[in-house]
């Protein structure tokens, strides 16, 4: 009894694994078909247009409305102020974080202020490990080795 091959064929890859076929690409600047015919229906008809949607706005046309406050309006960003809370001075980075979760736990700061502030412990707690790796490298370059040739070391 024959057995089957059941795996399909695959084309040969053209190109190298991350290699593109167009390496220079599209060039910047560029617009579909689409986009250049719109923009000559529209060339010189943008105050017209801006007007009529002004006016239809103000007549109560919702869509037109939003269209408009979307334009004068500026999309708003995220902002933060500053956290109004306390962690304990001296004390450990372990003793920071528990502050940290008390004080959110009873409401004096957000979650988000919480993870804000975590964000910050955990930058402190990754310079510590890295100080603490460079002061042991630190010792054990000061007391180098002796230079031992292959021939004595065996």
């Amino acid at each position: 009894m024959a057995t089957e091959n059941t795996g399909q064929k695959q084309k040969p890859q053209l190109y190298k694994k991350g290699q593109s076929g167009n390496p220079t690409g599209r060039p910047k600047g560029s617009h579909n078909k689409a986009t250049i015919a719109a923009l000559t229906l529209l060339e010189g008809e943008s105050e017209a247009l801006t007007r009529k949607a002004v006016d239809l706005a103000l007549d109560g046309d919702i869509q037109a409305l939003r269209i408009c406050l979307d334009r004068i309006t500026p999309t708003l960003k995220a902002t933060s102020k500053p956290i109004n809370t306390r962690l304990p001075a001296g004390g450990s980075l372990a003793d920071q974080a528990a502050a940290v979760y008390e004080a959110t736990r009873s409401g004096k700061i957000t979650p988000d202020e919480a993870t804000a502030l975590m964000s910050l412990l955990q930058g402190q707690i990754k310079i510590k490990e890295l100080t603490d790796i460079e002061e042991r490298l630190l010792k054990l370059e000061g007391n180098p080795l002796p230079n031992v040739s292959p021939e004595e070391f065996i």
